[in-house]
């Protein structure tokens, strides 16, 4: 693990702004770059005060509030910064929150504020399956945004997550408690899309590597994505098997799931959302002509260590 400056490495006290420190992935890179003891700003709407951000609870992020919707907010977080990461993330549109606002305009104008300031590394975190000719307003936005990014911060880099684990994750968790609670899980269309899911620690990591300027051969986008690609019915049995349970599986055709996301969404925690079926519509594994976790020395983990934290907590 590349965690801290070698002897000879500069000493560099211009910090790195993370927008969306405080959310799922950014709080994690966040604390991968403290450990870097790199200064870190931890940008959102509603910051954390005094918080401890490290494992060893010696190096504090320093919380600035801003929002990325109002663009006379960025000038002052992104100032002096080396480099700026946008992890700001939306999944369930409302009011003027929309897939639009959040991942095309508003990414673009932060990363045209951060080349305003000077800032020499913008990091764009997008998804696998980014696609700006989709006809999903989610996916759609996102590759839409990643062209954004690129036109407003020549040289930005766009990292691809597959889907994200964690023990806090909205994904394996909640597939893990459903196959303790349901005689029957309900798949997504006949459970035949692929996913290859990724440890959030991981991508964390890789994007403070990014941030710090480690770029093999200075390439403009990253997949990160974990070791094993499973198909949904697979993925939902071997968490199953890792939770010694047995599961009796069932297809649900995905125009039943659109029709459940879309009443969903009108509940204050929508338990599934329209983009979320979207997505699973779709593969979601990693491209084999872009570099990912591997090119950045990374060695990926499986989805056993978040299993292994759930079967813990239970």
């Amino acid at each position: 693990m590349i965690n801290q400056p070698g002897p000879n490495d500069p000493v560099d006290e211009s910090p790195v702004t993370v927008f969306g420190g405080t959310g799922f992935l950014g709080r994690r890179i966040v604390s991968r770059l403290l450990e870097k003891a790199v200064v870190v700003r931890a940008v959102s709407r509603h910051p954390r005060k005094n918080k401890v951000d490290d494992a060893s609870g010696e190096r504090q992020s320093l919380q600035v509030e801003a929002d990325i919707l109002d663009p006379s907010s960025m000038a002052s977080a992104v100032a002096g910064s080396r480099a700026v990461v946008n992890a700001v993330s939306l999944y369930v549109e409302r009011g003027e929150q929309t897939f639009e606002r959040v991942h095309v305009e508003a990414a673009a104008d932060l990363a045209a504020a951060s080349r305003d300031a000077g800032v020499e590394r913008f990091i764009q975190i997008s998804g696998i399956g980014a696609n700006a000719t989709s006809r999903s307003p989610y996916i759609r936005a996102r590759g839409r945004g990643e062209e954004a990014v690129k036109a407003a911060f020549p040289g930005a880099v766009i990292v691809r997550p597959a889907v994200m684990t964690g023990p806090d994750d909205a994904f394996i968790t909640t597939i893990a408690r459903l196959v303790r609670l349901l005689p029957i899980y309900p798949l997504f269309g006949e459970g035949s899309t692929r996913v290859q899911p990724v440890h959030v620690e991981d991508v964390a990591e890789a994007v403070s590597r990014l941030a710090l300027g480690r770029n093999p051969a200075e390439a403009s986008i990253f997949e990160c994505a974990g070791p094993r690609i499973y198909s949904y019915r697979e993925l939902v049995r071997e968490i199953a098997a890792q939770l010694n349970l047995r599961v009796r599986t069932v297809p649900v055709p995905f125009a039943v799931w659109s029709i459940l996301a879309t009443a969903s969404e009108f509940l204050p925690a929508a338990p599934v959302t329209r983009n979320q079926v979207d997505l699973m519509r779709f593969d979601n594994v990693a491209t084999r002509d872009l570099p990912g976790l591997k090119e950045l020395e990374m060695q990926p983990r499986g989805i056993e260590d978040v299993i292994r934290m759930i079967e813990h907590a239970a």
